[in-house]
């Protein structure tokens, strides 16, 4: 009725039971808010609150979202409130973006209507900065 088997049985790993390893992106939905800092080596979308620092490949900010704390990332599309600072290769401020703190880029695009209270730099002081302000009444 009960016999000993010498094999164990085989253990799955959730992240392969699940294919969480492949996800192409993490997502912080709007009712999530996140104390503490994140770090992640995919994508990142925000519809939610952090307060904390983000480090990531690609940040994804959604126009009601709230980020408190320093965001570092490859490239950036930020939509809704960043009170930090912000370095990134490519930046794309949405025209609902309202940024406080200092900024610095590689390649940046401004649309109209967004506001930014802070200072800009290039991240190579060397060069002539590529900044894109796209026509229309917003402030920066």
């Amino acid at each position: 009725m009960f016999s000993k088997s010498s094999k164990s049985p085989k253990r799955v790993s959730p992240m392969s039971a699940t294919g969480a390893k492949n996800t192409p992106f993490s997502l912080i939905g709007s009712d999530v808010t996140i104390s503490g800092n994140l770090s992640a080596s995919v994508d990142l979308h925000v519809d939610g609150a952090v307060e904390g620092d983000i480090s990531c490949a690609a940040l994804v900010q959604g126009p009601d979202s709230r980020i408190v704390g320093h965001v570092t990332a490859q490239s950036a599309r930020l939509a809704g409130l960043v009170d930090g600072s912000i370095t990134a290769q490519e930046l794309v401020v949405e025209s609902t973006a309202r940024i406080t703190g200092d900024v610095r880029y590689e390649r940046i695009t401004i649309e109209p209507g967004s506001r930014i209270e802070g200072h800009f730099a290039h991240k190579d002081h060397g060069a002539v900065p590529e900044l894109k302000l796209i026509a229309g009444d917003g402030a920066v």
